[in-house]
């Protein structure tokens, strides 16, 4: 049986969505999403109709270090071959509100799109357009399929940068394998039982030693095993905190 990923946890046989900017009217935007595309594992940049990138202007100066590979090895082509060679998803913050009217409905957020683009077997393409207007319906008419990000009702609009930067984001696990971002194993290795309990028997002696009333610990210690369940102690945290709750213990004889 074939293995279905490959060793950085992508899909096998698979690469990452392009991106394409349609008629950005600013080079800086061009720039931002560059670096953004670096920051989340995309490398391939489409531009459609874009502004002269200078290579001693905005583009390349708000890029980062998209401006050694991403930005200068992007690919002008038409909207007529993007739209006639790539599985192409249009991103808008307007949208039908219902099925009355395809051309902006129906649609899936970012998130969405992550769990179901490993599953296209095609070029895809994230499409983003002008800084005021977005897409055109007619673009939009021409597109497989809309994606729009969630946000306030009563200004869902961002600006072209953003809207990049949050979308490529939510997919960056089409272009970052498990082990590709700068984040450490995030996985807890919870304290042994018996430390644990030796914890608990600690605190029950420091209950003990201030007093507490005999009526209350029961009560005490219910919601401290509570406390301590919940937050999955590692080894180093529980042994630290036996640690000071001895010296606490003590403290009262020393005096």
């Amino acid at each position: 049986m074939s293995d279905d990923t490959s060793d950085t946890g992508r899909p096998a046989d698979r690469t990452p969505p392009a991106v394409a900017i349609v008629d950005a009217q600013s080079p800086g935007n061009v720039g931002t999403i560059a670096r953004a595309m670096k920051n989340f594992g995309f490398e391939d940049l489409l531009l459609v109709d874009p502004p002269e990138l200078d290579p001693d202007g905005e583009a390349y100066g708000y890029a980062g270090h998209a401006r050694e590979d991403i930005l200068p090895n992007a690919t002008e082509i038409s909207f007529d071959h993007l739209a006639e060679n790539y599985h192409t998803i249009g991103c808008t913050a307007v949208t039908n509100e219902d099925d009355h009217g395809h051309v902006r409905f129906p649609y899936s957020t970012p998130a969405d799109l992550a769990d179901r683009l490993p599953t296209v077997e095609a070029p895809t393409a994230l499409v983003f357009g002008r800084e005021r207007v977005g897409l055109t319906n007619e673009e939009l008419s021409r597109i497989d399929e809309i994606c729009s990000i969630p946000a306030n009702a009563e200004y869902p609009v961002l600006n072209l940068g953003q809207a990049a930067t949050i979308t490529l984001y939510e997919l960056r696990s089409l272009a970052l394998g498990d082990d590709d971002t700068q984040l450490p194993d995030l996985e807890r290795v919870r304290a042994p039982e018996p430390t644990v309990d030796r914890l608990y028997d600690q605190w029950a002696a420091l209950l003990e030693e201030i007093n507490r009333p005999e009526e209350k610990r029961d009560k005490t210690m219910r919601m401290l095993r509570r406390v301590f369940g919940r937050a999955d102690l590692t080894e180093r945290e529980a042994n630290t905190m036996l640690g000071l709750l001895r010296r606490a213990t003590e403290r009262p004889a020393e005096d």
